[in-house]
């Protein structure tokens, strides 16, 4: 599913590099018929509009390829469930039905919905899945891609708020109360979709492997020889392959950023995540990056704290203890990382960025 908030691909928005570690050179095992050393491998899908990768620490790839396939057929679905690029979707019968009636919901779409209410609420408005006309008019969901008029955004804002969607939780149900409302889950669905290929790891007794869905990844336990996976954060401004690394394991990670999803216009720059209340791209930051426990819960928190700003998302950020935040605010010639204290021991700025990046903690 490619997100109109984030339309990242493997190699584009808001990529998340997975380095993974150089493997010594180990002893042979002694014996005859002693079992191999376990290693990294890897396979690469199509999915969601992107590339998923899945690494598996194993000693056997022919066992573990039936593993990557259950990734591969879990994101599979929930993009079947909840892609805002066909017609048959779950996401694309609720737009045509539940403006003109009240229409049941598929319970994993349900879920999907009621935290992106919840994150809604908890965000003053600053994550919201009725933005969906405004990217369509910015022609980034569909193209082709312009800087509308004032006047042609002001036109569109009625249609948007989530305070237009009568969504019943216990029931199962929704309605939207006017009949032009439209959502859009893709600025949380690779999350939710990557927290169900990890669950469906847990349950088959994976203990090391790390999944990737263009930058919303889980890390499993650790990669043969070191005690985490070490993930790369993009350049914000591609001039390095990552600037940072972070050391997960057991953890989820995902960035939100401006970086190939724009329109360049009069001189300027107009980035794809749009502030719902304004309908303009949104200024003030230039990476998110964010982590959790869960793939879900870092997805549903990168766009809303790139859409609220440095001040308030360090705010926000400080006073949940549910995640750790990593923002990058630009600067003239240099950028501030702004780092939460919590990933302090994890954190390492490149020595390659260090004359174009200065970190700073909170």
């Amino acid at each position: 599913m490619t997100s109109p908030h984030r339309r990242r691909s493997a190699r584009t928005l808001a990529r998340v590099a997975a380095i993974l570690p150089v493997l010594a050179l180990l002893p042979a095992a002694a014996g005859r018929g002693a079992d191999p050393p376990p290693r990294s491998v890897a396979w690469s899908m199509r999915t969601m509009g992107t590339y998923a990768n899945v690494t598996i620490v194993t000693a056997d790839s022919a066992a573990a390829a039936p593993l990557a396939m259950l990734a591969q057929r879990t994101l599979a679905r929930v993009d079947s469930l909840m892609s805002n690029w066909t017609t048959t979707s779950e996401v694309a019968r609720l737009n045509r039905e539940a403006g003109a009636a009240t229409v049941r919901i598929q319970p994993e779409v349900a879920r999907v919905l009621d935290r992106s209410l919840s994150t809604w609420r908890a965000t003053g408005g600053a994550f919201d899945i009725t933005v969906e006309p405004l990217v369509r008019l910015w022609g980034f969901l569909g193209g082709p891609r312009r800087v509308p008029s004032a006047a042609e955004i002001d036109s569109v804002l009625p249609r948007v708020g989530a305070r237009h969607v009568q969504f019943d939780r216990s029931a199962g149900t929704l309605r939207y109360d006017r009949s032009d409302v439209r959502i859009d889950l893709g600025g949380i669905a690779k999350g939710y979709g990557v927290e169900a290929a990890a669950d469906s790891f847990a349950a088959h007794g994976v203990r090391d492997a790390l999944i990737d869905l263009s930058g919303n990844m889980h890390a499993f336990g650790h990669p043969p020889g070191a005690p985490y996976w070490r993930i790369g954060i993009r350049d914000p401004h591609d001039k390095l392959a990552y600037f940072a690394r972070l050391a997960l394991s057991n953890q989820s990670i995902s960035t939100s950023g401006q970086y190939e999803q724009f329109i360049a216009a009069d001189g300027r720059t107009y980035g794809h995540i749009l502030d719902p209340q304004t309908g303009w791209p949104v200024q003030g930051l230039i990476s998110v990056t964010v982590v959790a426990a869960s793939a879900f819960d870092t997805d549903a928190w990168d766009t809303p704290l790139f859409v609220m700003g440095p001040a308030r998302a360090r705010a926000l950020a400080k006073a949940n203890d549910s995640f750790g935040a990593i923002l990058v605010s630009p600067g003239a010639g240099v950028d501030t990382v702004w780092v939460e204290e919590a990933l302090r021991d994890r954190f390492e700025l490149i020595p390659e960025a260090q004359s174009r990046f200065v970190v700073r903690w909170f």
